[in-house]
């Protein structure tokens, strides 16, 4: 078209405008695959830089502050004597002018790990804290088809009493209470509550199944209930600030006692870390030594081999 207008052409030119040229990717782009070749090497070559430069150190914490400001990302975080714990918490409410009567918490932080890739499954329990802080009342279920029983029941505080025919309401959710108990001789009958209740379903692990109704229903209605979050972490309250220290360090004990009885004592312990606050104060970590079960366990058996090799020559004396 342009050619007329201005009266030449460029050698070659008149074929080009009127054969259009078809051009492999191989022939447009000569230089692609070469290119290509180069940019996995330089990848490649990276890759093998990184694996050959030896990994970044990350700076030793050190163990205690000079003064009263620092960055606390530089420490190994503190821990506390039990005692010495609850003191500061009280020392903080004091300064910070708070509710003296506010809940004291605790973090239990677990290892739920077994042998070979196994580990404790997430559970929950109720214990009998050695000092009740709170009046609340927990509202138990009792199956029994016995009238004799269902009246016992009655009268030591069962919230609702029943046999088969509750399980239908329990599946729809119309019926729902804090724990469950039962007496032996319905146990067949309830085995499509199982999935449901799943933790609560009863059991003589849980001591929810036996046929002392008082008993269990005295346990139930005052027990404090705590259970795994998660995959490995327990949060429950355990006393109020006001309280002695000595009743706030029994029922820390008796939780983590109970926490304790879940995972075999051939393993490592199942308690890691365990952490302590108010509900205005910051967390303080604890010093394990004295809390957990197996430090008086590990006594006792010392104790017990030390009698041992003292009886033994005089076994011996006598056999001879």
């Amino acid at each position: 078209a342009l050619a007329p207008r201005c009266g030449w052409l460029l050698p070659g030119l008149e074929q080009r405008l009127a054969v259009p040229a078809v051009l492999s990717p191989a022939t447009a782009r000569p230089y692609a695959a070469a290119a290509k070749s180069a940019q996995k090497d330089a990848r490649r070559s990276r890759q093998e830089k990184a694996k050959e430069k030896p990994p970044t150190r990350r700076r030793p914490l050190m163990s205690k502050p000079v003064d009263d400001v620092y960055l606390t990302w530089l420490y190994r975080r503190p821990s506390y004597e039990l005692e010495q714990a609850v003191g500061m918490l009280k020392r903080f409410q004091e300064l910070d002018f708070t509710h003296p009567k506010q809940f004291v918490y605790i973090s239990v932080f677990l290892d739920m790990a077994l042998q070979k890739k196994k580990k404790v499954e997430p559970f929950s329990n109720g214990v009998a804290l050695p000092h009740r802080f709170t009046d609340e009342v927990n509202k138990v279920l009792v199956f029994t088809e016995n009238e004799q029983e269902a009246e016992v029941a009655r009268e030591h505080g069962a919230a609702i009493v029943g046999g088969v025919e509750l399980i239908k309401w329990i599946l729809e959710d119309e019926i729902q209470a804090d724990f469950y108990v039962a007496v032996p001789a319905i146990m067949p009958k309830l085995i499509p509550l199982r999935n449901k209740l799943k933790r609560k379903y009863p059991s003589t692990r849980k001591n929810s199944l036996g046929s002392d109704i008082p008993k269990m229903l005295q346990f139930f209605r005052e027990c404090h209930e705590y259970a795994v979050e998660g995959e490995s972490t327990i949060k429950t309250r355990i006393a109020r600030l006001d309280m002695p220290t000595e009743h706030i360090i029994a029922n820390l004990k008796a939780i983590i006692h109970d926490i304790c009885t879940f995972k075999p004592s051939q393993f490592d312990p199942i308690v890691q870390r365990l952490v302590i606050r108010s509900s205005t104060s910051e967390g303080l970590q604890l010093d394990l030594d004295g809390i957990l079960p197996q430090a008086e366990k590990a006594e006792e058996e010392e104790g017990n081999a030390a009698d041992e090799d003292q009886q033994k020559p005089v076994q011996e004396s006598v056999s001879t």
